[in-house]
């Protein structure tokens, strides 16, 4: 179930495990589509199977998408650093990208 969008286009999903670092910050960017909502459940069962310090959020705001140097959608960006674009990774690789960007 994704969370209803606030009034900036935002779908959120927060886990924080620690108290020390800050939590990551993981945007899953796209227009509603079933991808870009495949995506974002990918993403936050990873967070939430790996305990990653994460703040999980959807991005379907095409000006903020364009802003951040996407053109591909779905695409996913943590820490301000585009990941992928285009495709759905695997749970695994999920997990993976998300170990390897914190």
């Amino acid at each position: 179930m994704v969370a209803p969008a606030d009034e900036f286009g935002y779908h959120g999903f927060i886990v924080h495990t620690s108290k020390h670092k800050m939590a990551a910050e993981i945007k899953i960017l796209g227009a509603g589509c079933d991808k870009c909502n495949r995506l974002y459940e990918t993403a936050v069962e990873a967070v939430r199977s790996t305990n990653a310090d994460a703040k999980v959020s959807k991005v379907s705001e095409m000006s903020e998408i364009i802003a951040l140097g996407v053109m591909t959608t779905p695409a996913m960006v943590i820490n301000g650093k585009i990941i992928t674009t285009g495709r759905l990774p695997s749970l695994d690789e999920m997990k993976k990208l998300i170990a390897d960007a914190m």
